[in-house]
This record gives C-alpha cells, sequence and structure tokens, in this order.
C-alpha cells in the first residue's frame, strides 16, 4: 500500500551530532494513518513533499528513516512549493470548496494565478513520478486531498497496474460554484479526479462532487464515489487523557474556570471554522441571559494556522479584536468571559474535551471536523455539542447534537441558552448516544473502506 499526500506523517529535526530525528507530524490525515502502516502483513510506502527545513535537510543528507514504513519526501524547488500550496491549494481550491469567496472581488484568474497553476501542475507531476518509480505491480495508492488532485489521472496515465483511489477530506462545491474556476482548470481538476473512485467523509460532499463533474465534463452518468467518514482514536484518546500533560494542564484549566460552566470551542485559527460569529453569538447570550454572566467561560482553543496568508493574518486579528470587545464589555475583576489560548497542545486539547459543558462547532462548511466526535469520548461531564450541520460530522450526529445555524447569531445565542440550561437528565441522555455514535467508526474501518474500494 502507497499513500501520498502533500504533508508526511513525520517531521525532521538535526540532532547536534548531525543525525536526525523523526517526530510525528501533525495533522488529522498523519494521525489516522501513522498506527495503522506498521500492521503485520502490510509493505507501506508514503511519499510526501519536504515541508520544514529540516525535511529538507534530511533529504539531502540522505537521512529520511521513518519507522514501519518506507517514507520518500520529495525534495521541491520552494518556489514552485510555495505557489502549489500556499496560492492555488489554499487560496483557490480552499476557499472555493469550503464558500468562502466573495465574488465581487475575489478570485481573480491572471497572469500570476497562470503561473502558479504551472506550479501546481508541476508538483502533482513530481508526486506521480514518485508514485510509478516507487510503487510495486498492481499496489493499492490512496491519494490524499486536494493538493493533489491532478495526481490520479497522471498515475493512472502512466501506471494503469495500480490500484488507486482518491479521498477527499474537504467539501466538494457543486457546479455553480465550479464554474468559478477556469474552464481549463475546472476540466483538468475534475478529469483527474473521474479517473478513479473518490471518497468523502459524508455523501452530501460526494453528490455535489459529482454533479459538479457531470455537468463540468458533459458527462451523462455520475463518476465513481464512495463515502467513509473517518472515525477518532478511542485508544489514542484515552492514553493522552490519562498523561501527565493532560493532568497537567486540565489542572491549569480549572485554576482559570473554577467552577463555573465552560463553552469550549477547539479549532484551527482560520476564516471556515466561523470563530467571529460564535463570539458574537456568546456576547448576545450574555446580553439577553444576565444569568449566564460571571457564571459560564467560554474557552477558546485556537491554533494558528496558514499565516503566510494575507487573508488568514486578517482574521487573525479579527478574531483578537471580537474577544477584547466581549471581555471589554462584560468583564469582571473576577472574572474573563473568553480566554483565548492559541499554543498547540494536544494533551491540553484533549485535557478541555474533558471539561466543556457545551462544546461549540459551528463552521461556515468543513469535510468532516474530527473534534465534533472526539468531544464526546472525552468529556465526563455530559456535555453538549452545538452542532453546524455545514460541518461533515453533522450527518452522523445529528440526532444527539443541538444545531448551530453558522450564520445566524441570533439562533445561535439560543442554542448555546438551550445547551446550558439543558435538564441533567436530557444531557446525560444526548452524551450517551453521542459516544455511542461518536465510536462507531474508527481510523481503522477508514482505512478498510479505503483498502476495499481499492480492491485490496
Amino acid at each position: 500500500m502507497l499513500v501520498a499526500s502533500n504533508r508526511g506523517p513525520y517531521r525532521f529535526d538535526p540532532e547536534a551530532d548531525g543525525s536526525f530525528r523523526a517526530h510525528p507530524g501533525g495533522g488529522g490525515l498523519s494521525s489516522a494513518l501513522r498506527p495503522l502502516l506498521g500492521d503485520p502483513g502490510v509493505e507501506a510506502h508514503w511519499i510526501a513533499a519536504a515541508v520544514t527545513d529540516g525535511d529538507r535537510a534530511a533529504v539531502r543528507a540522505g537521512a529520511v528513516h521513518a519507522p514501519d514504513l518506507d517514507l520518500v519526501l520529495l525534495d521541491l524547488d520552494p518556489d514552485l512549493a510555495r505557489l502549489h500550496y500556499e496560492v492555488v491549494s489554499n487560496q483557490v481550491l480552499w476557499f472555493l470548496f469550503h464558500g468562502m469567496f466573495d465574488l465581487v472581488h475575489r478570485p481573480r484568474f491572471d497572469h500570476d494565478f497562470r503561473e502558479a497553476w504551472a506550479a501546481y501542475t508541476a508538483v502533482n507531476q513530481a508526486f506521480a513520478d514518485a508514485i510509478t518509480t516507487h510503487a510495486p505491480h498492481g499496489d493499492v495508492v490512496l491519494v490524499q486531498d486536494y493538493q493533489l488532485a491532478l495526481v490520479p489521472g497522471m498515475v493512472t496515465d502512466a501506471r494503469p497496474d495500480l490500484r488507486v483511489v482518491a479521498f477527499l477530506h474537504t467539501p466538494f462545491c457543486g457546479p455553480t460554484s465550479a464554474r468559478v474556476l477556469p474552464t481549463d482548470v475546472a476540466e483538468s481538476l475534475l478529469g483527474s479526479l473521474t479517473r478513479v473512485p473518490v471518497g468523502f467523509h459524508t455523501d452530501r460532499w460526494a453528490r455535489a462532487y459529482a454533479a459538479s463533474a457531470r455537468e463540468i465534463l458533459g458527462t451523462a452518468s455520475d463518476p465513481p464515489t464512495f463515502v467513509a467518514p473517518l472515525g477518532p482514536d478511542a485508544a489514542h484518546l484515552a492514553e493522552v487523557a490519562d498523561s501527565a500533560a493532560a493532568r497537567a494542564a486540565l489542572a491549569e484549566l480549572d485554576a482559570v474556570v473554577h467552577d463555573r460552566r465552560v463553552i469550549l470551542r477547539i479549532d484551527r485559527l482560520e476564516p471556515s471554522k466561523n470563530i467571529v460569529r460564535g463570539f458574537a453569538a456568546f456576547d448576545r447570550l450574555l446580553e439577553l441571559h444576565p444569568e449566564w454572566r460571571t457564571t459560564v467561560t467560554f474557552v477558546a482553543l485556537l491554533n494558528p494556522s496558514r499565516e503566510a496568508l494575507p487573508e488568514y493574518l486578517a482574521y487573525r486579528d479579527e478574531v483578537t479584536r471580537a474577544v477584547d470587545a466581549v471581555n471589554a464589555r462584560w468583564a469582571t475583576s473576577a472574572w474573563q468571559p473568553i480566554v483565548c489560548d492559541t499554543r498547540d497542545d494536544f494533551a491540553g486539547s484533549i485535557a478541555a474535551l474533558e471539561r466543556y459543558d457545551v462544546l461549540l462547532v459551528n463552521p461556515l462548511r468543513d469535510g468532516l471536523n474530527l473534534v465534533a466526535k472526539e468531544g464526546p469520548l472525552c468529556n465526563r461531564r455530559d456535555g453538549v455539542v452545538v452542532l453546524s450541520p455545514e460541518a461533515g460530522a453533522y450527518a452522523e450526529l445529528q440526532e444527539a447534537v443541538v444545531e448551530v445555524h453558522p450564520y445566524d447569531v441570533e439562533q445561535a445565542a439560543a442554542a448555546l441558552h438551550r445547551a446550558l440550561a439543558m435538564a441533567p437528565d436530557e444531557r446525560a441522555e444526548r452524551a450517551a448516544r453521542l459516544r455511542t455514535l461518536a465510536a462507531a467508526r474508527s481510523p481503522r474501518t477508514w482505512l478498510d473502506d479505503l483498502r476495499r474500494t481499492a480492491g485490496a
């Protein structure tokens, strides 16, 4: 089995003696796949880009060695890699799939975009060449996510013996939005993806993709798709929750919130997560319901993301202003309404998931949102999940959550109040149901679905 993804399962840091140490990389995909690739009987290969300076130095020193798998890191031209990742993948495809374009102003496909598109194509070709070079005859190839959307077609052309499956962890847009792309770009992306089965976390994204493919490519039949939602790694979550780091983080959190109720959100700090409207809803909650003033703390664990992009930096500043405004309006000498932490601290996040009374997950659009599943497995207070139907996880969890409209601040404030005021027996019933629903799938079942689709 060969996995291809833009970011690999390990990052490499130089040691004082000139060697390189492999550290587990971040990201849900790497975390989901890494423990499974060392299974007996699975000859695992992984191809990814060298992302950090340490990665690139390890490649040049011939020191890319990872436990339990054959890892190949591509030392790409820095300018090509930047245009591929920052411009096409993140500023265009991410915004398109998440419905975030302000079409009056963006996108604008000019000469600079064409240069970036050429870089995107070149990087995809480099991945395809590496796959066709390293994959044994008849191997299963799992191509991951929108950064590598041209790879399936390229690999299928060069090595028809390979059993290629693609999986998109993002939402997918319908044909009206897909037509925002230049015609040749849309046709290239969809023409490549439709050569192989493409998986999604929910049927909604699969249907949107199929509709876009039919309309853009002018085909009468649907392309091959499958739905395979990723599940949380319950054993790993329990292990982290019992760690000294998590215990210390929980004690630190308790010292801040004391015996108050906790509304929690855990997100990357980026526009699709809809963080600012969440704070606006909390502000409105405090305005409408004085009983929650001083008795509830909103804890926001926000991991900075893609800080090279101006849109992300501007959104970070907007989030900071929103937090400051709410705290300035409602804080007392003994109570800070919003506590915001931007440390990248996984153990701290797991500790916070144990402690929440309400978990707010209100993205504009999200391929899955694994936190909505991890929360119920970690929580020890019969916490209520307030979830946007625009998150892929909503399809699995909807019967036991409180729904929140991502754009309706007034309704979101009402949803937060409903969750906070919910009777203990209803909270317990919903929490038990959520634990069952969240545990129904795991990284193992997800990977098995991909391999089964490939005929493995």
